[in-house]
């Protein structure tokens, strides 16, 4: 099984967005200061993941999300979560 994940930054208000096999480590890894993508970005809580059979499939989620179309579907859909949390940038236009 593999998850695509989505992490919150208390610290800069913003997003983070991965993928990974095992999300119980990975988000210890982050957590605990030991993923340089998101050291100086504590603290971070995990807001949303979703799980897929493949790889191939995670990997494209991950980068579908990452991209314009797939950012703008996703502050749709989180979007009550998002204000909740005051996300830098909420607007999708």
């Amino acid at each position: 099984m593999y998850f695509v994940y989505i992490l919150f930054s208390d610290k800069d208000k913003q997003l983070y967005i991965g993928y990974t096999s095992n999300l119980k480590k990975r988000l210890t890894e982050h957590q605990s200061g030991k993923s340089i993508a998101t050291r100086s970005r504590l603290p971070i809580k995990l807001i949303y993941y979703e799980s897929h059979l493949r790889w191939s499939d995670a990997k494209r989620r991950e980068k579908y999300l990452k991209g314009g179309n797939g950012r703008a579907q996703l502050k749709v859909q989180l979007q009550d979560i998002l204000r909740d949390l005051r996300y830098k940038n909420l607007s999708t236009r």
